[in-house]
C-alpha cells in the first residue's frame, strides 16, 4: 500500500487519494503563460478534485536563451521572467480549504543542451545591491547543460544526480496581484528542492476554484540557489490535484513518505526560519497530539531547516520533522 494513503490528502482530501480523469495542458493549449499570481487571469482549465493534469512548462527563461552566446541582459525583458502555467481552477474549493498537490514526475522536455544556468550583473546571493554600492557589477555569462534521467552533465569534469523540483508553484491570493518571482504564504518562487516528485504540497485557498498556477522546474539546485538560476529546464510535469475541506493552515506546507515540512518565506532569513518552525510547533501540536511545549522541544531537538532560495525578493525555508519520532 501506497504512502499516500495514510497522509494527510489520504485520509482528509476529498478524492482521498484516488485519481480521477486526466488532462493535458500542453504548451498550446496554455498560450499566454502569465508573471503575476492573482485573480484576475481566466482559468484555462477545470478540474475536479483528484484528476491528475500533465503541464508542459517553459523555463525560467521562457526559452529565448538557446546558447551560451544569448546573455540575460540582451534576451531578457525584466520583470517578465519565470512563466506559469494556469490557472487552473479546481471545481469546489473555496476561501479556507486547502490545496493538496501530488507531484507525480518532473521530466525534460525540448531539444539538448535542456538546462541553462547564468551569472547575471548584480544579481545572486554573493554580490552587493545595484542600487546601494560603487562595485562592480559581476561578469555576465550563460552554462548550457545536458539533462536527463540519467544526470545533469555540468562539465567534462563532472556530472550530477539529476534532482528534479519544481521552483515556482502556488495558489492565487485573494486580492493581489504579485509577481511570479515572489514567494510567501500562497507558494510562489519558493525554489525549495523538496517539492520534488513524490511530495505532497499543501496550500491555503485564498478564492473560490483556487486558481493554481505552475512553472520554473529545475533539473537540480544546491541549497540557497547561490547565484540565483539553478538548472532550469523546460519540463513535462504529472500533477495530482485533490482539496481539503474543513483544514485550515496559514501557509505551504509539505509531506513526504519520510518527513512533513513548514515553508516560511521572509526577510531577513531568521523571520523565514521562525515562520516555518512556529508553523511545525503548531503543526505537531494540531494533527499529532503533542502539547505545545513538548512541540518546541522537539523541534529544538529533532528538527532539520531546508534552505530553499536566498536571493528572491523573500527568502524560503523548510523546517522539516522525520516521521519516525511523530506516527
Amino acid at each position: 500500500m501506497s504512502w499516500i494513503s495514510n497522509s494527510v490528502m489520504g485520509r482528509k482530501a476529498v478524492a482521498q487519494g484516488q485519481t480521477g480523469a486526466r488532462h493535458h495542458l500542453s504548451e498550446e493549449d496554455q498560450g499566454e503563460f502569465h508573471y503575476v499570481y492573482g485573480p484576475y487571469a481566466e482559468p484555462v482549465l477545470r478540474i475536479a478534485p483528484g484528476d491528475v493534469v500533465e503541464v508542459e512548462t517553459l523555463d525560467a527563461f521562457g526559452g529565448v536563451i538557446k546558447t551560451e552566446d544569448d546573455l540575460p541582459s540582451q534576451k531578457l525583458n525584466m520583470p517578465f521572467v519565470n512563466p506559469q502555467n494556469g490557472p487552473i481552477a479546481v471545481q469546489g474549493a473555496e476561501k479556507g480549504d486547502v490545496l493538496a498537490v501530488h507531484i507525480h514526475s518532473v521530466l525534460p522536455r525540448g531539444p539538448q543542451p535542456a538546462g541553462t544556468t547564468a551569472l547575471i550583473p548584480s544579481f545572486g546571493a554573493l554580490v552587493a545591491d545595484a542600487n546601494m554600492y560603487l562595485n562592480p557589477a559581476t561578469p555576465e555569462r550563460v552554462k548550457k547543460m545536458q539533462v536527463t534521467e540519467d544526470g545533469v552533465i555540468f562539465s567534462d569534469r563532472v556530472t550530477l544526480p539529476y534532482e528534479p523540483f519544481i521552483g515556482t508553484m502556488g495558489i492565487s491570493p485573494e486580492i493581489e496581484a504579485v509577481s511570479s518571482l515572489q514567494p510567501d504564504y500562497w507558494g510562489g518562487n519558493m525554489d525549495l528542492p523538496d517539492v520534488a516528485p513524490g511530495a505532497v504540497v499543501y496550500f491555503p485557498v485564498q478564492r473560490d476554484e483556487a486558481h493554481f498556477f505552475v512553472g520554473d522546474c529545475h533539473g537540480r539546485q544546491g541549497d540557497g540557489e547561490l547565484c540565483g538560476v539553478a538548472v532550469e529546464i523546460p519540463a513535462a510535469v504529472v500533477l495530482q490535484i485533490d482539496l481539503i475541506k474543513g483544514w485550515s493552515i496559514p501557509g505551504v506546507r509539505l509531506e513526504t513518505e519520510e518527513f512533513i515540512m513548514s515553508v516560511g518565506s521572509a526577510r531577513p532569513m531568521e523571520d523565514a526560519a521562525r515562520l516555518a518552525y512556529r508553523d511545525l510547533v503548531r503543526w505537531l501540536v494540531e494533527d499529532y497530539a503533542f502539547e505545545e511545549s513538548e512541540a518546541y522541544f522537539l523541534a529544538t531537538q529533532a528538527g532539520k531547516m531546508r534552505v530553499g532560495n536566498m536571493v528572491d525578493p523573500k527568502y524560503t525555508l523548510g523546517a522539516s520533522m522525520l516521521k519516525t519520532y511523530i506516527d
